[in-house]
């Protein structure tokens, strides 16, 4: 199942935010996250709050609950806020037709406005849209897509116990272009069990061969409670290897960039900056955001919480007139000081050093020595993590922070 979440402080029942949250500065944006938790099938690594069928999740009233939601946060936030992002995020959205994803866009829309050039970002799996509910999805407002594709190799597909063909996820990326998407991304995961270096070479060329201007690599991370790290533990399948993880984030950097990307966070690449995914920009800037949907997370303010996660409590909370998050945290200036540091350093953009204390430059000038962070960008006033550097990004950040 799951991961569990963390435990927090109580959330008022009407969901009120503290009036200092309600009043910071938002320059960095707002975006709406929308979870849809339904997949066809559980992959043996996912240990998202995802349900499949036979684990006494029904789809109907879904749409329902997340609208609920919607009018809720109207109350809490008021008006005076337009939406740049939204993302919709699983689980398997396209498991819910194109007509419902539209529904709850155009609610979106009608609460808080979406800005002219919003971005509307909905994930698929490969096998999840053809042709036909691709050009819906465009007609409904939505203008990017992320498909999972993971692997072009079949035997390694079948460790993570996907579903879709070797080529089916590139041919979804020039289904979604030919719909009229205006950007369109590729996942993958490298470092899985019996994945050879031929074999992620192949799938970085399918990425790049089906004309995406955007994708993201992810090394293989084992999540307790899944049924891979049962395998593992079982002897059925090794470990993942960190050298080998190296070695393929290589690979992935030298061949994306020969194909004309440039990574812009550590795990992803763009053709343009105008593909860089503008969603993900807005939590790594400490932008607001609010969650929709059960064991979504929301962020206004400094203020963080997470929604109850099975969809039933989610909708029975909702229906009572409550708001369905289970706990928040009050995040503190140093808190919210580490998050920055954190999630900047991971920018090609890099860390301002005047963020950093007298240790953390002191630190940061040592990393310059050791290769991890470039040069000419430091002398600049900034921080940028080099190629190495990117490659041992958590130690970095644990030597810059106190």
């Amino acid at each position: 199942m799951p991961g569990v979440l963390p435990e927090g402080e109580p959330v008022p029942v009407d969901g009120a935010l503290p009036p200092s949250a309600l009043t910071a500065d938002n320059s960095a944006g707002f975006g709406v996250y929308v979870h849809v938790p339904f997949c066809a099938s559980r992959c043996g690594y996912c240990d998202f709050n995802t349900y499949a069928p036979g684990e006494g999740v029904v789809r109907d009233g879904y749409v329902e609950a997340v609208l609920s939601e919607l009018a809720l946060a109207d109350r809490v936030l008021g008006g005076g806020r337009t939406v740049d992002t939204v993302f919709v995020g699983g689980g398997t959205p396209t498991l819910l037709d194109a007509g419902e994803l539209g529904r709850i866009l155009k609610a979106i829309d009608s609460t808080w406005g979406l800005a002219a050039d919003a971005e509307v970002t909905t994930e698929a799996n490969p096998e999840s849209v053809d042709p036909a509910s691709l050009r819906a999805l465009r007609a409904a407002g939505y203008n990017r897509i992320s498909l999972g594709m993971q692997s072009a190799a079949p035997h390694v597909l079948r460790v993570l116990d996907r579903r879709h063909t070797p080529g089916r996820a590139a041919a979804a990326a020039v289904e979604a272009r030919a719909a009229g998407f205006d950007h369109v991304n590729l996942d993958l995961i490298y470092g899985t069990p019996g994945e050879s270096a031929d074999d992620f070479a192949s799938s970085l060329r399918a990425v790049v061969d089906a004309g995406v201007d955007h994708v993201s690599a992810y090394a293989l991370i084992v999540e307790d409670g899944t049924r891979m790290a049962a395998r593992m533990r079982r002897g059925e399948l090794p470990y993942p290897d960190d050298d080998v993880a190296a070695d393929r984030y290589l690979a992935a950097e030298a061949a994306l960039t020969a194909a004309g990307f440039g990574w812009y966070e550590v795990s992803n690449w763009a053709r343009d900056e105008a593909a860089r995914c503008r969603h993900n920009l807005l939590y790594w800037a400490g932008g607001d955001w609010w969650g929709l949907g059960p064991g979504a997370h929301s962020h206004v303010g400094g203020v963080r919480w997470w929604n109850v996660k099975h969809p039933a409590a989610y909708a029975g909370r909702l229906a009572a007139g409550e708001s369905p998050a289970q706990a928040r945290e009050r995040l503190t200036p140093a808190e919210r000081r580490t998050e920055h540091v954190m999630l900047r350093l991971r920018l090609s953009s890099g860390l301002p050093l005047s963020t950093l204390d007298d240790a953390g430059r002191a630190a940061a000038r040592r990393a310059v020595g050791d290769g991890l962070l470039a040069v000419e960008p430091f002398a600049a006033g900034r921080a940028v993590l080099t190629l190495r550097g990117r490659l041992l990004a958590d130690a970095v950040v644990r030597d810059l922070l106190p």
